[in-house]
């Protein structure tokens, strides 16, 4: 009996940690409906899954002072997740704000788009710099109301080979700050 339950808990794992095909990106609206989705290489990626840490959101966006941060996490594949960070400095309302600068790591003082593929820890990841470059448009902030829209496409080199690249198309977010 022990040996079939642990049969089929096996077999539900492996089903479970089946990669989700995603057939539409959401719409891009501005109601602060909390969508974020894109193409990543010409495949849609959204946020989804379950992040396993209690009150973790698989979508956030915050605006510190004049800096804005939307970070948005994929579990569907687990063991590994895939993450998007947008992080745009000098934000004074809606318009084009450029990612065309080198930054050695995601944190740093400038904007970037970031994205990592990862396990427990990185397994490989991508970052806009001087020649591969993006941008994103911010056509709703709203810090009344708390909700920044926009969309957004970027390029983006590995870290560690930056002759492998990502292209990040058709990008847009709808999210309450």
């Amino acid at each position: 009996m022990k040996k079939a339950l642990l049969g089929l808990f096996v077999v539900s794992l492996l089903i479970s940690c089946k990669k989700k095909e995603i057939k539409e990106l959401p719409a891009a609206t501005q109601t602060g409906a909390n969508t974020f989705g894109l193409k990543i290489n010409g495949e849609n990626w959204i946020p989804q899954g379950f992040a396993g840490i209690p009150d973790s959101d698989l979508l956030k966006a915050r605006l510190l002072g004049t800096m804005l941060v939307i970070t948005a996490q994929n579990f569907a594949s687990t063991p590994t997740e895939t993450e998007f960070e947008l992080k745009i400095y000098n934000v004074t309302g809606t318009g084009t704000y450029l990612m065309n600068t080198n930054t050695s790591y995601p944190g740093g003082p400038t904007s970037y788009a970031y994205h990592v593929k990862r396990r427990l820890t990185p397994l490989d990841e991508w970052i806009t710099s001087a020649a591969q470059t993006g941008s994103i448009t911010i056509t709703k902030l709203d810090t009344v109301a708390g909700i920044v829209s926009g969309t957004f496409q970027f390029n983006a080199e590995n870290d560690i080979n930056a002759a492998q690249t990502i292209s990040v198309t058709e990008g847009r977010f709808d999210i309450k700050l």
